[in-house]
C-alpha cells in the first residue's frame, strides 16, 4: 500500500463558516506539487467532528474530483457508532477512494472485544481497504497489540495509524503481525525512529506546513540514509512542537493561512491560535525552511 508521508489535510472554511472549495483545490494542488504521498480527508486535522453528514460526503467527493488520481485520497469516516461509521463509509464510497481511515470509537470506551467486532463489521461492509487509527489521547480507549494482531488477519484491514507516540508499542505490534501489515506513525515527533524501526510512513500534521520536508524525511529514513534524515528531522522538530502547543488543528490552520493557502477560520468549540504563540510558529517555519529567513 502507501509508504512515506500521508498528510492529514486541514479543511478550509470561508468567512461564512462554510467549506471553502477554492482553497481546498489550492491545498490539494500544493500537495501534489510538493510530493506528498497521499491525503487523509476529513480526519481529526480536517475537523471531522464539526462537519455535518452532507458536508462530510461532499468534502470527500470534491477532494477526489480535484485530485484526479494524482495522489491517493483516504477518507476519514470513523465515529463512536459502528452503524454510523458503516453508513458514512458507504455514503462516501467512490472508485477514487484509495482507503478508509477509521478511528477507535471514542467516548463509549469499548472493550478490546468490542474493538474487534467494530472494525470487523466496518471492514466487512466496505469495498475499499481500512486503515485503523489508534489515538488513546483523544479516544480514551486504547487498541492493544493483541487486538491489532487479531484484526490484522482480516483481508480488508491493511494497516494502522499508531498515535501513542510509543516506539515500544510499535515493536510489540511488529512481533505479532505479518510483514505485509502496514504501520504508520500518527506522531510527528517520532517519525524518524518509527520508520527506522520498520514502520512504513506517517500520517502527518506537520506535512500540511512542510510537505516537501516531511516527504523527504520519510524517503531518507526508508532508504537508510540516517545521517541526512537526522539532520532534516532536527529542523522539523521546532515545527512539530509549535503545532501542538494548542489542540490540533488550531495551530496548523493558522500556519497554513500564513502561507497564503487559505483563511485561518476554525469551528467552535475550537478557537483561533493564541497570539502568544505566533512568533514561535513563525520561527519554527523559518527553521524548517517553509518561510524565508528575515520574514516577519
Amino acid at each position: 500500500m502507501f509508504k512515506g508521508s500521508l498528510v492529514a489535510l486541514v479543511t478550509p472554511f470561508d468567512d461564512n463558516n462554510r467549506v471553502d472549495y477554492a482553497s481546498l483545490k489550492r491545498l490539494i494542488d500544493f500537495h501534489v506539487d510538493s510530493g506528498t504521498g497521499g491525503l487523509v480527508i476529513a480526519g481529526t486535522t480536517g475537523e471531522s467532528a464539526t462537519l455535518s453528514r452532507s458536508e462530510h460526503i461532499e468534502l470527500v467527493g470534491r477532494a477526489i474530483e480535484i485530485a484526479r488520481g494524482r495522489l491517493p485520497i483516504i477518507a476519514g469516516t470513523g465515529s463512536n457508532s459502528t452503524a454510523q461509521t458503516i453508513d458514512l463509509s458507504l455514503a462516501v464510497a467512490d472508485p477514487g477512494i484509495a482507503a478508509y481511515l477509521v478511528v477507535v470509537p471514542y467516548y463509549n470506551k469499548p472493550t478490546q472485544e468490542g474493538l474487534v467486532q467494530h472494525f470487523t463489521a466496518v471492514a466487512d461492509a466496505v469495498a475499499r481497504p481500512v486503515m485503523m487509527y489508534n489515538v488513546p489521547g483523544r479516544t480514551v480507549a486504547d487498541m492493544l497489540p493483541d487486538t491489532v494482531a487479531r484484526l490484522a488477519k482480516h483481508g480488508n484491514i491493511f494497516g494502522i495509524k499508531e498515535a501513542t507516540g510509543d516506539i515500544d508499542r510499535l515493536k510489540q505490534i511488529q512481533a505479532l503481525v505479518d510483514d505485509s501489515f502496514m504501520l504508520y506513525s500518527g506522531d510527528d515527533f517520532t517519525v524518524l525512529p518509527f520508520i527506522e524501526q520498520g514502520g512504513h510512513g506517517v500520517v502527518t500534521v506537520s506535512g500540511n506546513v512542510a510537505p516537501e520536508q516531511v516527504s523527504r524525511l520519510c524517503k531518507l529514513v526508508l532508504a537508510g540514509q540516517r545521517q541526512e534524515a537526522a539532520a532534516l528531522d532536527e529542523t522539523l522538530q521546532p515545527l512539530n512542537k509549535a503545532l501542538f502547543v494548542e489542540s490540533n488543528p488550531i495551530p496548523v490552520k493558522w500556519a497554513v493561512s500564513e502561507m497564503g493557502l487559505m483563511a485561518p477560520h476554525i469551528r467552535l468549540p475550537l478557537t483561533p491560535y493564541s497570539a502568544q504563540f505566533h512568533d514561535q510558529m513563525r520561527s519554527a517555519m523559518r527553521v524548517a525552511g517553509v518561510i524565508p529567513e528575515g520574514s516577519v
